[in-house]
């Protein structure tokens, strides 16, 4: 009903807030105005200006020999022809004083989004962008640490991290091209560093763009439903790694590694829930993973996974 009521908002140009799910099957939808009275507050910035603050995490993770039978379980599939990437995501339980609230202040990222009292996020990855009839997407896969020596020349000569992006960008183009004409790559394998805690990482992403038709604000809630889930958290073919992700990974992933995005009455800019602080009744849960291939290594793979675990 949610993607119907996207739709319907689009037509009347009317501006609002949505919020989805890994699996697109829980789809929250909010008016701009009425954000204050459900308790929601999101802030999208590319231009955000960098706040140093101390970092209040204590982790623990999922052991290693745990996250390797996953690991292997995962290989084999890809093996099989089931798969080809997967993005294998796990929870870490971790420890903070602070509320999500303070959470939500603290952090710094492109895309902010604190839902209630029951989860954060503070990502760095676009999901698409829309403007002008034009939709891009941003697809950001390969994480190093950029304190390494020649970090950026490690990262985009890797076979491995190579091969993993270009089936992500295929993916994503393959998408894209469900919903748009004339799908282009705009820019492939470029770096971006982010602060990540207290030390600093190199993400590699790409850019695809695609023709929207004119009044494409009249069926955004089915071209949302098309791209969902997002290519770069999921892997592919996209069908079989999902059911390959619902059987291995053991927990619910919910709003973790869905999108949101806001829509202003004429464009839309959304981003990935990643980097993403939940709420239980066991205290705080930071869920996180990364992509793996037939060439990827478990001890490198669950060190990104540590990696990622951090308030920007």
């Amino acid at each position: 009903m949610s993607f119907e009521q996207i739709n319907s908002l689009g037509r009347k140009r009317d501006p609002f807030l949505f919020i989805s799910d890994f699996k697109a099957q829980n789809v929250e939808v909010f008016p701009l105005s009425q954000l204050q009275e459900n308790n929601v507050e999101f802030c999208i910035d590319e231009n955000f200006t960098f706040k140093k603050h101390p970092h209040f995490l204590k982790k623990e993770p999922v052991s290693f020999d745990i996250y390797k039978q996953k690991f292997d379980f995962v290989v084999e599939k890809i093996k099989s022809g089931e798969t080809y990437i997967l993005n294998l995501t796990q929870p870490t339980k971790i420890e903070t004083p602070l509320t999500l609230q303070e959470i939500y202040s603290l952090a710094n990222a492109h895309y902010k989004l604190r839902y209630k009292e029951e989860f954060v996020c503070f990502s760095p990855e676009k999901f698409i962008q829309i403007q002008d009839n034009k939709i891009h997407t941003f697809p950001m896969k390969g994480t190093i640490d950029a304190d390494i020596k020649n970090a950026q020349e490690l990262i985009l000569s890797n076979a491995k991290e190579m091969a993993e992006h270009v089936m992500i960008v295929d993916l994503l183009r393959n998408d894209l091209s469900i919903v748009a004409n004339d799908v282009k790559v705009e820019k492939f394998r470029y770096t971006q560093e982010i602060a990540a805690g207290e030390k600093k990482l190199l993400q590699v992403s790409s850019h695809i763009s695609a023709q929207l038709e004119d009044n494409w604000q009249n069926r955004l809630g089915d071209i949302l439903k098309a791209l969902l889930p997002a290519g770069s958290i999921s892997g592919t073919p996209k069908r079989s790694t999902l059911e390959i992700i619902e059987e291995v990974e053991g927990y619910d992933r919910g709003f973790f590694s869905g999108v949101f995005g806001v829509f202003d009455g004429e464009s839309l800019d959304s981003g990935v829930m990643i980097r993403f602080i939940e709420k239980t009744q066991e205290g705080y849960v930071y869920k996180s993973g990364g992509g793996i291939t037939l060439e990827s290594d478990a001890t490198s793979e669950y060190q990104e996974l540590l990696d990622k675990i951090y308030l920007p």
